[in-house]
């Protein structure tokens, strides 16, 4: 697969915005899916939001309306714009692909690890 690399992590204040970029993202099939999900040192995984094949975005409760998913098909990059930014959005930040959905929709998907999902390296994301 290919590898994908996120960028974009920062130090910022409340309230502030950052932009998200992953290079190297593509849709492989029809009944798959791209997004980013984040980890706090000590918490579990969590899923942030997702994009398919047609454009259709998902959301975690926890982000909904702050935070938007875009995708650009002919830079094979995957964007995330984060607004209003808050201290319990510090984690750090994976962009993840996952080949194929089975039968999760995409915000579930990101949210465990599934067969063939892959991830990059990740960029940290720091909110005070």
């Amino acid at each position: 697969h290919v590898q994908l690399v996120e960028s974009g992590g920062d130090s910022v204040q409340a309230g502030q915005s950052l932009m998200l970029s992953c290079e190297g993202s593509r849709f492989t099939t029809d009944d798959s899916a791209m997004g980013w999900f984040r980890q706090a040192p000590g918490k579990e995984r969590e899923a942030v939001a997702a994009i398919e094949g047609d454009g259709s975005t998902a959301y975690a409760d926890s982000v909904e309306g702050r935070f938007t998913i875009s995708q650009d098909n002919a830079k094979n990059t995957l964007y995330l714009q984060m607004n209003s930014l808050e201290p319990e959005d510090t984690a750090m930040y994976y962009c993840a692909a996952v080949p194929d959905l089975g039968h999760l929709t995409p915000i579930e998907a990101l949210g465990v690890i599934t067969p063939g999902q892959y991830w990059g390296q990740g960029t940290q994301v720091t909110v005070s």
